[in-house]
């Protein structure tokens, strides 16, 4: 971790205050910072069919977006370490490492690689600039939660009903949050480029 707290943010530089060379010290406040935006995120229910959807997936690809990859990862796996280690920051307030073995083991496992994918894209400048490319990655950041979790349910399970239930679901809400961040991150990057310029 201190490696990644040591080197300068690769970013598009959403969060402002990550461009360049950050201290050490205003990493660690906007990491911590990170997971409780996720732990939100996770209790925040919002009505739809078929299945009411958290804003769990969103805050996952904002943060990739905005700290970049490596530290991405590292702000969502350490918040998947503390519900592992007991808080109640998973979805609808869910604790316990048992979550880490059980149906969902999958999407909680594809949640940093989908901030490091998602982060991967925004230091190379494919985000925040025009809707359609950002949406694309933010598209393929749900995709990619959406595979490793449909691979481990489908282990428990079968492939066929793991996919009627694990993510069938919720390909509406993973569209609409693709959407929402895509629109949130280009809205942010204009307003930042006005004020910057």
């Amino acid at each position: 971790m201190s490696s990644a707290f040591n080197t300068p943010v690769r970013t598009a530089a959403f969060l402002p205050a990550l461009a360049g060379s950050p201290s050490v010290g205003r990493k660690t406040v906007l990491f911590f910072a990170a997971t409780i935006v996720l732990a939100v995120s996770s209790w925040i229910e919002v009505p739809m069919v078929p299945v009411p959807m958290t804003l769990q997936t969103l805050a996952v690809v904002l943060v990739g977006a905005a700290f970049g990859a490596k530290l991405g990862f590292l702000a969502v796996a350490a918040w998947l370490a503390e519900g592992a280690i007991g808080l109640p920051v998973l979805a609808g307030g869910a604790a316990g490492a048992h979550h880490f073995a059980g149906p969902t083991a999958g999407y909680l496992f594809a949640f940093p690689l989908m901030a490091y994918l998602v982060g991967l894209c925004a230091e190379r400048g494919w985000t925040g600039h025009r809707l359609v490319p950002t949406f694309a990655v933010m598209l393929g950041g749900h995709a990619l939660c959406f595979a490793l979790g449909w691979a481990w349910l489908g282990v428990l399970i079968g492939a066929e009903p793991a996919f009627t239930h694990g993510v069938a679901p919720f390909l509406l809400g993973a569209l609409v949050k693709s959407a929402l961040a895509a629109a949130l991150l280009r809205t942010w990057k204009s307003a930042h480029t006005r004020l910057a310029g």
